[in-house]
């Protein structure tokens, strides 16, 4: 199994404690999954991907929340 990676999300680095796919990571990070896109090492992640597509280590990730409001 392997171990701990380090990644960049928004600008920030970030340790996770292993590779995880990208709906993985969204759910780690305490989003809502419908309500986010991610592009991760400069390629956008459709969400029809999200379960499928593995975030590595030095891998670096922009996620962007929609929020709604009135």
């Amino acid at each position: 199994m392997a171990g701990a990676i380090r990644v960049t999300i928004n600008g920030e680095a970030k340790a996770l404690p292993r590779p995880m796919s990208v709906a993985e990571l969204v759910e780690h990070l305490g989003l809502k999954s419908g309500r986010v896109a991610v592009e991760l090492d400069r390629e956008v992640v459709p969400k029809s991907r999200h379960s499928e597509v593995q975030v590595n280590d030095g891998a670096v990730l922009e996620i962007v929340q929609a929020v709604g409001g009135g």
